[in-house]
């Protein structure tokens, strides 16, 4: 079907060459772009038919998930129990700790809290169900980012290819997709991250077609809003940066182009290299660091977060023991201390009543890391003879002293001997011996203040601290290594023969209680915002590499991904249960697959016709332009995307991959602009539609029969036995 024809009888650009039109009398542009070669008026019925498409590709992903989102399922999902959480401890002001940054928490907080909802809810496990607090507003803004998604990926298309058909097909893949359908209905971080990946995208590739028109109003709107986007991305998650390093090789080739034209001065080459670093370096992390900021204001309450982070950082927190607290200034003989290890969470010397298992180093009472506040992490400072005078003045601990640490709950001393410990073999084990203080010679460690000389007093707080073991020589030591579950999943300790100062063998006295001695103010140890906002970093970069699965935890593998070859239980797991599961529309990933394959092949014969001098005219010359550039920026984006998760060490799963499927999704588009026409453009949708009607009740819910009894109506749809619904 021809929709307007030339003298000639070739087709014009007609629909095709709309949308640009559209958006840049939206927009506020001026008719003529210079990236547009005609920019002429259309006539009314092509505006009715692109007026149409416009709202159906914006209104269908708010009719599935963004009203239907809000009134079913009235229980907690997978990780709405943390997100939801961290949202009211944001209400609350509780200082909590996560591996993420804190944008995405805080704007479900916020979501929250503007439409009702105070914060009670306890979020402890998924199933549980809302009853009469107000959760949908944090669903509804997830669901409202998650909405903008296709008309996102339709604008970026559209921009990149010249193409309608090509920009719907990409619209239609996510709006059709189970996947982001169920990932924007629950309070999560990713449509709010993928919300600001796009739109970094969108405006990277906006802010490229205003070279000609450089710092104009539009071109600096577009720049700025680019780093604002980047800044959004980075403030979610760590992933973020994975759009920051695509909008950097693309700024950089845009550099290099603007060097070699030789009509540019060095001053004015000099201008637009400042005018990138303002916008796209520190304006995004002006606001970067400003979220940290606020993120600091709000929560300034203690909370379970607390442990994790260094003495001076908690002495900041509301209802801390260290907040506008006192305490003495040095350490003496006779006091009850806990001692945390100054490794970013390497915890608090802790030890409890259960014993290593058989097999793990001797048989004695586990000491181990732990970050939390506990009755458990209190010890008790003792001579190496035991002998306490408890009548005369505090004697105080020195550098050089040998000294005892007794565990106050259960009376055993930190012990260590030649048994390797449990996970780091090279060291050696520590564990708690002895009865009612007494022991053996293994018991005794010498005191040594770093940097201190021979009769230096230890200082509460101020003074990093190390304990030498007598007997072998090793240093007491956090190795930052979680044990399993018959250790609790604390932190293992253990005693380095590797006597070299590191965080990890070294310590200070964070509480002391000895009523002998006199207090002083603690208000001194308060940290700068940058120390605050380094030690955070630093504690959320090793929590997330820490993080590692759990018994019988589903993960998956980055080559999983593509191929779709498992989901992710969101919620129920028997035929009783209301049963969500994460898994993308087999027919899209799979077409996806395919494209990318194409793509590569399509690219490839480009490349090499180019090469060889051969002459392309008309719309193959457009087409193997528009694979070049704007098909490749889109596989630079899947790759940078994607292939990073093949390195990381840290726990994986399904979710993982779907800011890199959003760059798959508008590469499917792109490749289809020289292989489809409306016909076909139209039998895909259908075809898209159709498979989303076989596959949604994935995303809504369902109950009932599991897949592989025949009368449930999710029968004969389990293609894949990895496949768990």
């Amino acid at each position: 079907m021809k929709l307007c024809e030339t003298e000639s009888g070739k087709q014009t650009r007609g629909l095709s060459a709309f949308p640009s039109l559209l958006m840049r009398l939206l927009m506020g542009q001026i008719k003529g772009s210079p990236s547009e070669e005609d920019t002429s008026i259309l006539p009314p019925k092509m505006i009715m038919c692109q007026f149409i498409l416009w709202c159906w590709c914006l209104c269908s992903l708010y009719v599935h998930a963004f009203t239907k989102s809000l009134s079913l399922h009235m229980y907690g999902n997978w990780d709405e129990t943390h997100f939801g959480k961290m949202g009211s401890y944001y209400i609350n002001r509780t200082f909590f700790f996560d591996v993420h940054p804190p944008l995405g928490k805080m704007l479900i907080g916020l979501a929250g809290y503007l439409t009702g909802y105070d914060g009670t809810f306890p979020f402890i496990k998924p199933g549980d169900k809302y009853e009469h607090h107000n959760y949908w507003g944090m669903r509804a803004f997830c669901a409202a980012l998650g909405s903008c998604l296709p008309p996102f990926a339709f604008l970026i298309v559209l921009e990149l290819s010249h193409s309608t058909p090509a920009a719907l097909i990409a619209a239609s893949l996510l709006i059709f997709d189970t996947g982001c359908i169920t990932l924007s209905q629950y309070i999560l971080l990713d449509p709010i991250l993928m919300f600001f990946i796009m739109g970094s995208v969108l405006c990277m590739v906006r802010f490229n077609t205003q070279r000609l028109r450089p710092f104009s109003f539009s071109w600096w709107f577009w720049l700025l809003l680019t780093g604002f986007c980047l800044s959004g991305s980075l403030g979610v998650k760590f992933v973020g940066l994975f759009v920051i390093l695509l909008v950097g090789i693309n700024t950089a080739f845009d550099l290099w182009r603007l060097l070699g034209d030789l009509s540019l001065s060095l001053v004015d080459f000099g201008k637009h290299l400042l005018a990138r670093v303002f916008g796209l370096i520190m304006l995004p992390l002006f606001l970067y660091t400003t979220i940290f900021a606020v993120h600091f204001v709000v929560l300034n309450r203690s909370g379970p977060g607390d442990g994790f982070f260094s003495s001076s950082f908690q002495s900041r927190l509301i209802g801390n023991n260290l907040h506008n607290a006192s305490m003495p200034e040095y350490l003496a003989y006779g006091s009850v201390i806990t001692v945390k290890n100054l490794r970013i969470a390497g915890g608090y010397l802790h030890s409890h009543w259960h014993l290593y298992p058989e097999g793990v180093g001797a048989h004695q009472q586990q000491v181990t890391g732990y970050l939390h506040k506990d009755y458990n992490n209190l010890w008790l400072v003792k001579r190496p003879d035991n002998s306490d005078d408890l009548t005369g003045p505090p004697e105080l601990v020195r550098h050089g002293d040998i000294i005892k640490l007794e565990h106050k709950e259960t009376t055993r001393n930190l012990h260590s001997h030649f048994h390797e410990a449990p996970l780091t073999k090279k060291h050696l084990q520590v564990t708690g011996y002895g009865i009612n203080g007494s022991g053996d010679m293994n018991d005794l460690w010498q005191v040594e203040v770093c940097g201190g000389k021979k009769g230096d007093p230890v200082k509460v707080l101020r003074s990093k601290v190390r304990f030498l073991h007598r007997s072998t020589g090793c240093v007491l030591c956090s190795s930052g290594k979680t044990l399993p579950k018959w250790g609790w999943e604390q932190v293992e300790v253990t005693c380095s023969p590797y006597v070299k100062e590191t965080p990890s063998t070294q310590w200070n006295i964070e509480d002391l209680i000895n009523p002998k001695l006199p207090n002083i103010s603690l208000s001194v140890l308060k940290p700068t915002f940058l120390e605050i906002i380094w030690e955070s970093h630093i504690v959320m970069i090793r929590g997330n590499s820490g993080l590692k699965p759990k018994d019988n935890e589903m993960h998956s593998k980055p080559w999983h991904w593509p191929i779709n070859y498992q989901g992710l239980r969101f919620s129920g797991v028997n035929e009783t249960e209301y049963r969500v599961y994460l898994l993308g529309n087999p027919v899209i990933w799979w077409l996806n697959l395919l494209s990318l394959a194409l793509f590569v092949l399509m690219l490839t014969v480009a490349s090499l016709a180019k090469q060889r001098g051969v002459k392309m005219e008309g719309m193959r010359k457009v087409h193997c332009h528009t694979l070049m550039e704007g098909g490749g920026m889109l596989l630079l984006g899947w790759l940078l995307h994607y292939l990073p998760f093949y390195i990381m060490g840290r726990i994986l799963y399904y979710h993982h991959y779907f800011p890199a499927m959003l760059f798959s999704s508008m590469l499917t588009g792109t490749t289809s602009i020289s292989n489809i026409d409306l016909t076909l453009e139209f039998q895909f949708s259908i075809s898209a539609c159709f498979s989303f009607y076989l596959f949604h009740p994935l995303s809504y819910g369902m109950r009932g029969p599991l897949a592989h009894d025949p009368a449930s109506f999710m029968a004969g749809l389990r293609w894949m036995e990895s496949w768990e619904f």
